[in-house]
């Protein structure tokens, strides 16, 4: 009656139809010198202090190897950076001389092949626009064709004279 009272008791009488491809695993046997546990399990909990010491020293060994490896690291990029920064500078003053980015643009003078050429002006010569309003050390430079003109001009004075 025990049978009949099962959740499973209507499953009893259905015929199992069996796979070819499966098949019953072989029961585990236990070979016959293993140890069973103990009652108490507590004597297995001894816990050696004699591994702290060697633990701690090691642990603040690993610690201090850990930081010099981070400073050296942190040191390289850092020197990497200041590296490109400097690289980086280095090119800007080919392109400008005396810029740099952090601070005031300081022009540095620089040979140039056209420096030595200048335009001569005659104090002859009349033009049609007076330096009087450049003030001093300020020089009108003429354009090709106002000095042809002038030329032109004083030509024509010499010729009337």
């Amino acid at each position: 009656m025990a049978e009949d009272k099962s959740p499973y008791a209507a499953a009893a009488n259905v015929p199992i139809i069996k796979s070819p491809s499966l098949r019953v695993p072989k029961p585990v046997t236990l070979p016959p010198d293993i140890h069973p546990l103990p009652d108490s399990v507590t004597a297995y909990f001894v816990y050696p202090y004699t591994l702290e010491p060697h633990i701690l020293t090691t642990e603040s060994s690993r610690r201090s190897t850990l930081a010099a490896h981070a400073a050296r690291r942190d040191a390289y990029l850092q020197a990497r950076e200041d590296e490109k920064e400097r690289r980086k500078r280095e090119a800007l003053r080919k392109i400008a001389p005396g810029f740099d980015p952090r601070g005031v643009l300081v022009p540095t003078p620089t040979p140039t092949r056209n420096a030595s050429i200048s335009l001569p002006i005659s104090p002859d010569t009349t033009g049609s626009r007076s330096n009087a309003g450049d003030g001093p050390g300020h020089r009108h430079t003429k354009s090709v064709m106002e000095d042809l003109v002038d030329q032109l001009a004083a030509l024509d004075s010499k010729k009337n004279s």
